[in-house]
Protein backbone atom coordinates (compact mmCIF):
# COMPACT_ATOMS: atom_id res chain seq x y z
CA UNK A 1 0.00 0.00 0.00
CA UNK A 2 3.03 2.27 0.38
CA UNK A 3 4.48 1.48 -3.04
CA UNK A 4 5.47 4.59 -4.97
CA UNK A 5 3.28 5.47 -7.97
CA UNK A 6 4.46 7.62 -10.88
CA UNK A 7 1.67 8.18 -13.41
CA UNK A 8 1.88 11.82 -14.45
CA UNK A 9 4.13 14.04 -16.51
CA UNK A 10 4.70 16.58 -13.74
CA UNK A 11 6.17 14.01 -11.33
CA UNK A 12 9.82 13.30 -12.14
CA UNK A 13 11.12 12.35 -8.66
CA UNK A 14 9.61 11.01 -5.42
CA UNK A 15 8.54 13.60 -2.88
CA UNK A 16 5.49 15.31 -1.42
CA UNK A 17 5.89 18.40 -3.60
CA UNK A 18 6.85 16.76 -6.90
CA UNK A 19 3.45 17.54 -8.47
CA UNK A 20 2.76 21.12 -7.33
CA UNK A 21 0.26 22.02 -10.06
CA UNK A 22 -1.51 18.67 -9.85
CA UNK A 23 -1.77 19.07 -6.08
CA UNK A 24 -2.81 22.73 -5.92
CA UNK A 25 -5.36 22.42 -8.74
CA UNK A 26 -7.45 20.20 -6.47
CA UNK A 27 -8.70 23.40 -4.91
CA UNK A 28 -11.21 23.37 -7.78
CA UNK A 29 -13.10 20.56 -6.02
CA UNK A 30 -13.22 22.49 -2.76
CA UNK A 31 -14.48 25.56 -4.62
CA UNK A 32 -17.11 23.37 -6.29
CA UNK A 33 -18.25 22.06 -2.90
CA UNK A 34 -18.47 25.62 -1.57
CA UNK A 35 -20.40 26.79 -4.66
CA UNK A 36 -22.86 23.88 -4.35
CA UNK A 37 -23.40 24.80 -0.70
CA UNK A 38 -24.01 28.44 -1.62
CA UNK A 39 -26.58 27.38 -4.20
CA UNK A 40 -28.43 25.18 -1.72
CA UNK A 41 -28.58 28.00 0.84
CA UNK A 42 -31.31 29.54 -1.30
CA UNK A 43 -33.58 26.70 -0.19
CA UNK A 44 -35.25 26.56 3.21
CA UNK A 45 -33.66 23.20 3.99
CA UNK A 46 -30.67 21.51 2.38
CA UNK A 47 -31.67 17.93 1.46
CA UNK A 48 -29.60 15.08 2.85
CA UNK A 49 -28.62 13.92 -0.64
CA UNK A 50 -27.15 17.31 -1.47
CA UNK A 51 -25.18 17.34 1.78
CA UNK A 52 -23.74 13.99 0.73
CA UNK A 53 -22.69 15.42 -2.65
CA UNK A 54 -21.07 18.41 -0.94
CA UNK A 55 -19.18 16.09 1.41
CA UNK A 56 -18.06 13.87 -1.46
CA UNK A 57 -16.89 16.84 -3.56
CA UNK A 58 -14.81 17.95 -0.57
CA UNK A 59 -13.49 14.41 -0.14
CA UNK A 60 -12.50 14.29 -3.81
CA UNK A 61 -10.40 17.42 -3.33
CA UNK A 62 -8.73 16.06 -0.21
CA UNK A 63 -8.21 12.55 -1.60
CA UNK A 64 -6.76 13.77 -4.88
CA UNK A 65 -4.43 16.15 -3.05
CA UNK A 66 -3.15 13.26 -0.94
CA UNK A 67 -2.63 11.14 -4.05
CA UNK A 68 -0.70 13.84 -5.90
CA UNK A 69 1.54 14.47 -2.89
CA UNK A 70 2.13 11.05 -1.32
CA UNK A 71 1.72 9.13 -4.62
CA UNK A 72 1.09 5.76 -2.96
CA UNK A 73 -1.50 3.00 -3.33
CA UNK A 74 -3.38 3.97 -0.17
CA UNK A 75 -3.57 7.58 -1.35
CA UNK A 76 -4.80 6.31 -4.71
CA UNK A 77 -7.72 4.61 -2.97
CA UNK A 78 -8.57 7.84 -1.14
CA UNK A 79 -8.52 9.54 -4.53
CA UNK A 80 -10.67 6.97 -6.32
CA UNK A 81 -13.36 6.05 -3.78
CA UNK A 82 -14.97 9.52 -3.37
CA UNK A 83 -15.07 9.92 -7.17
CA UNK A 84 -16.96 6.66 -7.62
CA UNK A 85 -19.33 7.47 -4.76
CA UNK A 86 -20.07 10.96 -6.13
CA UNK A 87 -21.00 9.47 -9.49
CA UNK A 88 -23.27 6.85 -7.91
CA UNK A 89 -24.99 9.28 -5.54
CA UNK A 90 -25.54 11.86 -8.28
CA UNK A 91 -26.92 9.26 -10.69
CA UNK A 92 -29.27 7.91 -8.02
CA UNK A 93 -30.52 11.35 -6.98
CA UNK A 94 -31.01 12.58 -10.54
CA UNK A 95 -32.79 9.44 -11.69
CA UNK A 96 -35.07 9.45 -8.64
CA UNK A 97 -35.70 13.15 -8.09
CA UNK A 98 -35.58 14.60 -11.60
CA UNK A 99 -36.37 11.73 -13.97
CA UNK A 100 -38.71 10.29 -11.31
CA UNK A 101 -37.65 6.70 -11.92
CA UNK A 102 -39.03 4.00 -9.67
CA UNK A 103 -36.60 2.43 -7.22
CA UNK A 104 -36.15 -0.69 -9.34
CA UNK A 105 -35.32 1.20 -12.53
CA UNK A 106 -32.97 3.60 -10.73
CA UNK A 107 -31.25 0.67 -9.03
CA UNK A 108 -30.92 -1.13 -12.35
CA UNK A 109 -29.34 1.97 -13.87
CA UNK A 110 -26.77 2.05 -11.08
CA UNK A 111 -25.98 -1.64 -11.47
CA UNK A 112 -25.57 -1.22 -15.23
CA UNK A 113 -23.32 1.78 -14.72
CA UNK A 114 -21.17 -0.12 -12.22
CA UNK A 115 -20.89 -3.08 -14.59
CA UNK A 116 -19.88 -0.85 -17.52
CA UNK A 117 -17.39 1.06 -15.37
CA UNK A 118 -15.84 -2.14 -14.07
CA UNK A 119 -15.52 -3.46 -17.64
CA UNK A 120 -13.94 -0.23 -18.90
CA UNK A 121 -11.35 -0.35 -16.11
CA UNK A 122 -9.67 -3.16 -18.04
CA UNK A 123 -8.43 -0.52 -20.48
CA UNK A 124 -6.47 1.70 -18.11
CA UNK A 125 -3.54 1.77 -20.55
CA UNK A 126 -5.66 3.02 -23.46
CA UNK A 127 -5.65 6.80 -24.04
CA UNK A 128 -3.65 7.25 -20.83
CA UNK A 129 -6.51 5.78 -18.81
CA UNK A 130 -9.20 8.04 -20.24
CA UNK A 131 -11.12 5.21 -21.89
CA UNK A 132 -12.09 3.94 -18.44
CA UNK A 133 -14.24 7.06 -18.09
CA UNK A 134 -16.28 6.30 -21.22
CA UNK A 135 -19.33 5.01 -19.26
CA UNK A 136 -19.35 8.18 -17.15
CA UNK A 137 -19.25 10.40 -20.22
CA UNK A 138 -21.97 8.44 -22.03
CA UNK A 139 -24.31 8.48 -19.02
CA UNK A 140 -23.72 12.20 -18.50
CA UNK A 141 -24.37 12.88 -22.19
CA UNK A 142 -27.57 10.82 -22.03
CA UNK A 143 -28.77 12.76 -19.00
CA UNK A 144 -27.85 15.98 -20.77
CA UNK A 145 -29.99 15.08 -23.77
CA UNK A 146 -32.88 14.15 -21.48
CA UNK A 147 -32.46 17.40 -19.52
CA UNK A 148 -32.61 19.43 -22.72
CA UNK A 149 -35.45 17.54 -24.39
CA UNK A 150 -37.60 17.78 -21.27
CA UNK A 151 -36.82 21.51 -21.07
CA UNK A 152 -35.78 21.41 -17.44
CA UNK A 153 -34.59 24.56 -15.76
CA UNK A 154 -31.33 25.60 -17.44
CA UNK A 155 -31.87 22.92 -20.10
CA UNK A 156 -28.32 23.12 -21.48
CA UNK A 157 -26.53 22.75 -18.14
CA UNK A 158 -25.82 19.00 -18.35
CA UNK A 159 -24.86 19.23 -22.01
CA UNK A 160 -22.42 21.95 -20.97
CA UNK A 161 -21.17 19.61 -18.24
CA UNK A 162 -20.68 16.90 -20.89
CA UNK A 163 -18.62 19.31 -22.99
CA UNK A 164 -16.49 20.26 -20.00
CA UNK A 165 -15.93 16.59 -19.21
CA UNK A 166 -14.92 15.86 -22.80
CA UNK A 167 -12.38 18.68 -22.58
CA UNK A 168 -11.17 17.28 -19.25
CA UNK A 169 -10.70 13.86 -20.84
CA UNK A 170 -8.63 15.46 -23.59
CA UNK A 171 -6.32 17.04 -21.01
CA UNK A 172 -6.02 13.73 -19.17
CA UNK A 173 -5.28 11.85 -22.39
CA UNK A 174 -2.47 14.09 -23.67
CA UNK A 175 -0.70 14.56 -20.30
CA UNK A 176 2.18 12.19 -21.03
CA UNK A 177 2.28 12.74 -24.79
CA UNK A 178 2.76 16.47 -24.37
CA UNK A 179 5.41 16.08 -21.66
CA UNK A 180 8.45 16.66 -23.94
CA UNK A 181 6.97 20.02 -24.97
CA UNK A 182 5.20 21.11 -21.77
CA UNK A 183 7.05 19.84 -18.72
CA UNK A 184 4.22 20.32 -16.24
CA UNK A 185 1.82 18.24 -18.31
CA UNK A 186 -1.92 18.85 -18.52
CA UNK A 187 -3.32 16.73 -15.70
CA UNK A 188 -3.90 19.82 -13.56
CA UNK A 189 -6.34 21.04 -16.23
CA UNK A 190 -8.22 17.76 -15.80
CA UNK A 191 -8.72 18.76 -12.17
CA UNK A 192 -9.85 22.29 -12.98
CA UNK A 193 -12.38 21.08 -15.55
CA UNK A 194 -13.72 18.41 -13.22
CA UNK A 195 -14.33 20.96 -10.49
CA UNK A 196 -16.57 22.80 -12.94
CA UNK A 197 -18.19 19.49 -13.91
CA UNK A 198 -19.12 18.66 -10.31
CA UNK A 199 -20.73 22.06 -9.83
CA UNK A 200 -22.71 21.98 -13.08
CA UNK A 201 -23.97 18.46 -12.38
CA UNK A 202 -25.08 19.36 -8.86
CA UNK A 203 -26.65 22.58 -10.16
CA UNK A 204 -28.82 20.66 -12.62
CA UNK A 205 -30.02 18.44 -9.79
CA UNK A 206 -30.62 21.19 -7.24
CA UNK A 207 -32.51 23.58 -9.51
CA UNK A 208 -34.81 20.91 -10.89
CA UNK A 209 -35.27 19.13 -7.61
CA UNK A 210 -36.55 22.35 -6.09
CA UNK A 211 -39.16 22.67 -8.84
CA UNK A 212 -40.88 19.50 -7.66
CA UNK A 213 -41.09 20.34 -3.96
Amino acid sequence: MNDYIDLYCERIIPGLWSEPLNAVSNISFLIAAWAIFQLTRQQQKVPTGIWILISLATSIGIGSTLFHTFATEWAGLLDMIPIVLFQLVFLWLYSRQVVRMKYGYAGGLLVGFLFASNFSNQFTNVLNGSLSYAPTFLVLLGLGLYHYQQQKREPFVLLAASGVFLLALLFRTVDRAICPYFSTGTHFLWHLCNGILLYLSARALILNRSMME
